[in-house]
């Protein structure tokens, strides 16, 4: 018996080390599956079959002079509070102020109908509680806004305009090249530096209440702790800022919707801190990232706690934008199990196809993304940028330093770029771990190399680029 008890024991000594460096092959196939119960999950609106047209609540096409939100915003609470259906724009262009969604309502744009949105910002105050670049404020009422509501749509053929120009709207970035002049209203005069300042002091968010003279320009759609929400078929131009931006909401689907935005900060679709979102059949050609996923920046972000979570992304076209599929930078609660798969990008102004961007400010965790089936014309820069060391001259606690671990890209094809993978880490190796390319090429690399520092477990395998096998 003790010979018997000596023998097992050796076995499991023996047995440990080789245990520990056990790895199933990665399955891809399996891993996507875990996607489709999440897609499952995703509750979807539904909607009595009642319409209440604009027009009936006093809405006027071709008025510029007499923007008619007050008319679709009573269209809206009608027939929320009659129990919900659709809200038709018909048929031509409406000029409008600002637009508040509400519960059960669907606001439907049908074929040929233009939202217009006056530039006058007086029109976007008094403030309401929104995020800007991550930091809890209020600021300038998004140009359609919902808080708290369940079972919204924005959805239809028609086209919604946010009429930001380098004469209105984007010269409050302070920019010169997008219309900046001395003497105007900009984030630079102060606004941005004093909201940032409100985060790292922990100033309650009901004191930071920003105002027009701080030039922080408000979203185009901004869909604060929703739940249950469809934006579908609309054609979305010209936003002040971000274009579509969820904060805190749960099962949301963007389906076929075409973005065109070339503005500062001008991101597609940017969601912050939601969970179970579907973004497919989408085109975006941005003037900054085309999907930028997000959770709240530095102390706010980890106050809240709250990642993003099981995103799926597919079928789409990314055009011009700092990047196609993005993480970060505002990421400080963290981010798990991204889905991208069947995308095509392909432009000169594009600079990369997946990129993770945050710092030693921000912290969180960023895992489990899953990449395939991409392809690239062209991109600027390289087609997976991961960087630990983004915005280093920023003002801020820098006692968090984030992680980035289990990535996973398979099949994707990149016809021009610098770099195939590019990774700037930390000095500590650890933050950046698990990176995988698999069964990949990248053509055309003008470095004709990977640049990898301050990152462990790098895999390639099948990787080839300019036709040459990566080792």
């Amino acid at each position: 018996m003790k010979y018997l008890k000596k023998t097992w024991l050796l076995l499991l000594i023996l047995w440990q080390p080789i245990a520990q460096g056990y790895a199933e092959p990665f399955d891809m196939d399996k891993a996507f599956a875990e996607s489709i119960r999440i897609e499952k999950a995703i509750r979807r609106v539904s909607f009595p079959d009642v319409t209440y047209p604009i027009t009936d609540y006093g809405a006027k096409p071709d008025k510029p002079e007499s923007p008619c939100h007050e008319a679709i915003n009573r269209a809206i609470v009608t027939c929320s509070l009659n129990g919900g259906g659709t809200v038709l724009i018909p048929a031509g262009t409406f000029y409008t102020g600002p637009i508040t969604l509400k519960s059960n309502v669907n606001l439907h744009l049908a074929e040929g109908a233009v939202l217009k949105f006056c530039t006058d910002q007086s029109l976007y105050f008094p403030a309401v509680l929104t995020r800007w670049e991550g930091l809890d404020c209020y600021n300038a009422h998004p140009l359609i806004y919902a808080h708290g509501e369940t079972n919204i749509a924005i959805t239809g053929k028609g086209t919604i305009d946010g009429q930001g120009s380098n004469d209105t709207w984007w010269p409050m970035c302070g920019a010169a090249h997008y219309g900046w002049k001395e003497g105007m209203v900009s984030q630079r005069n102060g606004g941005r530096d004093r909201l940032l300042m409100y985060g790292e002091t922990f100033t309650p968010i009901h004191k930071r209440v920003m105002t027009p003279e701080d030039g922080l320009r408000p979203q185009l759609i901004n869909l604060y702790a929703c739940n249950t929400v469809l934006i579908e078929d609309v054609t979305l131009l010209n936003s002040p800022f971000w274009v579509i931006h969820p904060l805190f909401c749960e099962s949301l689907v963007v389906s076929g919707v075409h973005v065109f935005n070339r503005g500062p900060n001008g991101d597609g679709c940017d969601p912050e801190s939601c969970r179970n979102v579907l973004i497919e059949n989408c085109t975006f050609d941005t003037g900054d990232d085309c999907i930028a996923i997000k959770s709240g920046r530095n102390a706010d972000g980890r106050k809240w706690n709250v990642p993003s979570e099981n995103i799926i992304v597919r079928n789409c076209v990314m055009k011009n934008g700092h990047g196609g599929v993005v993480i970060g930078s505002e990421i400080s609660g963290g981010y798990r199990n991204l889905y991208v798969e069947n995308c095509h990008m392909d432009s000169p102004e594009l600079e990369r196809v997946i990129r993770i961007k945050t710092n030693t400010c921000r912290g969180g965790i960023v895992e489990n993304v899953f990449v395939r089936n991409i392809t690239v014309g062209q991109c600027r820069e390289a087609v997976l940028r991961i960087n630990l060391q983004y915005e280093t001259n920023e003002n801020c606690d820098r006692s968090f330093p984030p992680a980035v671990r289990n990535v996973y890209l398979k099949n994707v094809t990149c016809e021009k770029s610098e770099y195939g993978v590019y990774i700037t880490g930390l000095d500590d190796k650890r933050h950046v771990s698990n990176i995988n390319v698999e069964d990949s090429r990248f053509n055309n690399v003008s470095t004709g190399v990977n640049q990898v520092t301050g990152a462990q477990n790098i895999t390639y395998k099948n990787l080839y680029i300019n036709g040459k096998i990566v080792k």
